[in-house]
């Protein structure tokens, strides 16, 4: 179990017990997960065991109690194995336990945390539909009171992890004409009757982790399962998404920090003209930048846990945690990319692992608000200020 109070030296000794496990656990079949676009179910009790899947529960609640820092140190040491995997730190935090705690009530935190905190359930977040990425407002998806229930009828898409999942925080639109205040949330169990999991695009990279077309056809729920107000889920997603972009940060970090573990040792390893290529000056100076860049995004991303940590509720957290999350993974990007051609010719083929970090990279400065949009979130706040 983890303790929501710790001392720099637990911190490393939680980041240490999550390296052994990734590396035993995790590296070894990473490549073949990315192969075989599947990930062992058998991971899930290994990470539940942790504490990581429900790493953020509250201890009042029977779980670890984790903080924002933790999350990330799991996150980052996770992804440095595979970036798909570490999609299952924290698989029950962003969906499911930070949203009951910061918006639901007691009775449905009674009901659903005791449940979450033993590790071995997953969830989803419904926002994204066909018509509606970065622009949360667009909605269609719609919840019409009938009596004490709601009857949900849409569609979402690009829905991570929804085939494992138990619960789905659902985003939909209780009242028109309202804009960003006519969407509410609810947490709804995947089974329910009229919700049916459609399927998985082929991507470019995060092999491993289904992203599911899911369709509502007259699913009728309990108004009790609406997560906060009526009329306050666009909130509510920005509180949701606030919390989880540092998480991508650090799992951008670690697939950087994986690029530049793999271009060291080829370097070192590589021969031409007659010596190793971490010789030459101009591949020294590639591999210097690269770890220039990491650990500016560490100490960036770590910065910001910390605020967090401290306060949630900072006014200062939205426009910090897209500067982190901007950076981290422009980072992530450029590294992997530089990974790639420190490797030459043998960075372009798929049994590479650097060319899955390239890959991976990539949906980094896009999921959880584009990077296009975490700049306008970010010259917004300093324009108010």
């Amino acid at each position: 179990m983890l303790d929501s109070t710790h001392t720099d030296e637990d911190l490393l000794m939680f980041r240490d017990t999550v390296r052994r496990m990734a590396e035993k656990e995790v590296a070894p079949i990473a490549a073949r997960i990315d192969q075989d676009d599947e990930m062992p179910h058998s991971l899930v009790p290994i990470f539940g065991d942790l504490g990581l899947i429900q790493i953020m529960v509250p201890e009042a609640y029977g779980g670890p109690g984790g903080t924002t820092t933790m999350a990330c140190i799991a996150k980052e040491e996770v992804a440095r194995a595979s970036f798909a995997v570490s999609h299952l730190v924290g698989a029950t935090t962003i969906a499911m336990a930070l949203p009951l705690v910061h918006f639901g009530t007691e009775e449905q935190r009674q009901r659903y945390l005791p449940e979450i905190a033993k590790g071995r359930t997953l969830s989803c977040i419904g926002l994204t539909e066909p018509q509606t990425g970065s622009d949360v407002s667009g909605i269609k998806t719609s919840a019409r009171k009938e009596g004490g229930d709601y009857v949900i009828n849409g569609q979402k898409v690009f829905i991570t992890k929804a085939d494992q999942a138990t619960y789905i925080l659902l985003f939909a639109r209780t009242a028109e004409g309202k804009g960003h205040d006519g969407i509410s949330s609810f947490l709804i169990p995947m089974d329910t009757p009229g919700i049916t999991i459609g399927g998985s695009p082929k991507k470019m990279g995060l092999r491993g982790i289904k992203n599911c077309d899911l369709f509502f056809e007259n699913v009728r729920v309990p108004a009790e399962t609406m997560i906060g107000a009526e009329g306050q889920g666009f909130k509510n997603a920005m509180g949701v998404l606030n919390f989880n972009r540092p998480t991508v940060a650090a799992a951008a970090i670690g697939l950087a920090q994986a690029a530049l573990d793999a271009s060291l040792a080829y370097a070192k390893d590589r021969v031409q003209f007659g010596r190793p290529i971490a010789e030459f000056q101009l591949v020294q100076a590639m591999l210097a930048d690269m770890a220039i860049q990491i650990q500016a995004a560490r100490a960036m991303l770590y910065q910001v846990t910390a605020l967090i940590d401290r306060d949630p509720t900072n006014p200062q957290v939205p426009m910090q945690v897209s500067m982190v999350k901007t950076f981290a993974s422009d980072m992530a990007m450029k590294v992997t990319t530089d990974a790639v051609q420190v490797f030459g010719g043998a960075g372009y083929l798929q049994d590479n692992p650097v060319e899955r970090y390239m890959r991976d990279a990539k949906v980094c400065q896009i999921y959880e608000g584009t990077n296009q949009i975490q700049r306008l979130i970010i010259a917004r706040a300093m324009l108010k200020a």
